[in-house]
């Protein structure tokens, strides 16, 4: 072989690599934006893997996910959307707050949310059946079942005669404001509303409700609840408050009683949506899902603290019971 025709044919080969890589293609990055802080939604991300790896996605094999947080301060969600869009991520997933930041942003990036309470409402979508536009995901309406969750509170303490309800504004808590307010007046119960954005304003909220005589508790659904069951937990144990939440976690961390649907399946839906879009589903074409399995789950150690006989009806109603 000639020099020239070796050099020439060297010089291919050694192109050979840059021209495989150039081929092979980039990997997708999903964006994952929280209103809260990071070590309060941490034991959300395993689901949303799973859901993803159900699609066939895991991620650093064949797809990235940027976690960001507001960090408690929504305000800070306008440059965090700003941030994953100039990158710029294939999908953006996460809450309801956090969504409707990523919504007003843009119109083009695919984004999937996951709500307690009705995404028509809170205005993510124009229908659940047809969301329209570039938004999609899961609810699972924990807001409308806020009159069962006080039925089942009564059957559990017949003789509170005020019942106190903790409120965190958001677009997920509103709606069931007013249900458990409407459903208490049908039936004659007292209640005592009040808002919690902050430590501070549930310590102030706890300190009102044992001075006005509540003797019970209601805590709304939403992030900020969850995010904050350990004290909520720990108030209500400290001022002998038997307490409903709409989460199984607060119930595992030490509440008494819990009524909803499974946050964990929500949220491994929120990863299945992702990885369809992924694969190239378009958002409008994907109905907002909504919840098919209702768990209600209550805590006997928490039950005996508290002094309380859980009636057999409960207890055979019960899906989970923690001893």
């Amino acid at each position: 072989m000639k020099r020239r025709e070796f050099i020439t044919l060297l010089g291919g080969a050694a192109a050979w690599p840059l021209a495989a890589r150039a081929q092979q293609p980039t990997m997708p990055v999903i964006g994952f934006l929280h209103s809260q802080l990071p070590d309060q939604y941490a034991d959300r991300l395993r689901p949303f893997r799973q859901g993803l790896k159900d699609t066939g996605y895991v991620e650093g094999q064949n797809v990235a996910i940027e976690y960001h947080s507001a960090e408690g301060q929504p305000d800070r969600l306008r440059a965090q959307v700003a941030d994953l869009i100039r990158r710029p991520v294939a999908v953006i997933a996460g809450n309801t707050i956090a969504m409707l930041a990523a919504k007003v942003a843009t119109t083009t990036i695919p984004i999937v949310f996951y709500t307690g309470g009705d995404p028509v409402e809170a205005g993510l979508v124009a229908s659940l059946n047809r969301p329209g536009g570039n938004v999609t995901g899961v609810s699972f309406f924990g807001t409308v079942l806020g009159a069962k969750r006080l039925e089942l509170l009564r059957q559990l303490v017949p003789k509170a005669t005020t019942i106190a309800m903790l409120v965190n504004p958001s677009p997920d808590a509103e709606g069931e404001r007013r249900d458990v307010q409407a459903a208490a007046q049908v039936i004659g119960q007292q209640l005592i509303v009040l808002d919690a954005n902050s430590d501070r304003d549930i310590e102030t909220a706890f300190a009102t409700f044992v001075q006005r005589g509540a003797g019970a508790l209601f805590a709304s659904t939403g992030a900020f609840m969850i995010s904050h069951r350990e004290r909520l937990v720990t108030l209500a144990a400290r001022h002998a408050l038997p307490a409903s939440y709409a989460a199984r976690e607060t119930v595992v961390a030490g509440g008494l009683m819990s009524y909803g649907t499974s946050l964990a399946d929500a949220l491994r839906q929120v990863g299945v949506y992702t990885g369809r879009i992924l694969k190239g589903e378009k958002p409008a074409d994907l109905p907002v899902m909504r919840p098919t399995k209702f768990e209600f789950v209550l805590n006997l150690k928490t039950a005996k603290t508290l002094g309380l006989e859980i009636p057999p009806t409960l207890l055979a109603l019960a899906d989970e019971v923690i001893e």
